[in-house]
């Protein structure tokens, strides 16, 4: 097992233990990872107290249709992109019912996907997005992040941060602080 493996283990454990205490379900929108997330998550004993489930919406067509994404959306924004990020993350929640949600959208390389909308976002671009309830509203914030590497550890790099994500995102949540939401268009 590689240290960033060992490193995935111990948060997604933390993590399956915090949602578990507070009694929040997870749900998860997962494109670049392609499960990976879910499955990390997923490898902690325990976990379906928590985890509710993960849309892997490799591809565009599976972000309409299991997202319910607008092809128009898509097209103006980009597969790649923090708005895309946000609308996947509140999707899930949304679908799902979850207490708490979070997307994952990138280019792990080593081709690009076709992001016709920005065609300069170089391989290694990640977008995370939280999604949960605060005072009734949905508030989603969405954080761009840059990993080098091949394809797959670009991949486990993403899937390790958004649990790191998820994690402080309940922190903050726990302490009772909010973020300035993103405005998504």
């Amino acid at each position: 097992m590689s240290n960033i493996e060992e490193q995935a283990d111990i948060t997604a454990t933390r993590l399956v233990e915090e949602l578990t205490g507070l009694r929040y379900t997870l749900a998860l929108a997962e494109s670049c990872t392609a499960g990976l997330v879910s499955c990390l998550i997923a490898r902690v004993s325990g976990a379906s107290r928590a985890l509710w489930g993960s849309f892997v919406c490799y591809t565009p067509e599976a972000k309409k249709r299991m997202l319910h994404i607008e092809g128009a959306f898509l097209e103006k924004h980009g597969l790649v992109s923090a708005e895309t990020a946000g609308e996947m993350a509140l999707r899930a929640m949304d679908l799902s019912g979850a207490d708490i949600s979070a997307s994952v959208t990138g280019l792990a390389g080593p081709l690009g996907d076709g992001n016709a909308a920005r065609p300069q976002t170089p391989i290694g671009t990640v977008f995370i997005a939280i999604a949960r309830k605060y005072n009734g509203e949905a508030v989603v914030n969405v954080k761009p992040f840059f990993f080098r590497g091949a394809r797959n550890e670009i991949r486990m790099q993403a899937a390790l941060v958004v649990i790191e994500q998820i994690l402080e995102e309940i922190g903050s949540r726990k302490q009772g602080q909010t973020k300035t939401p993103l405005s998504i268009k």
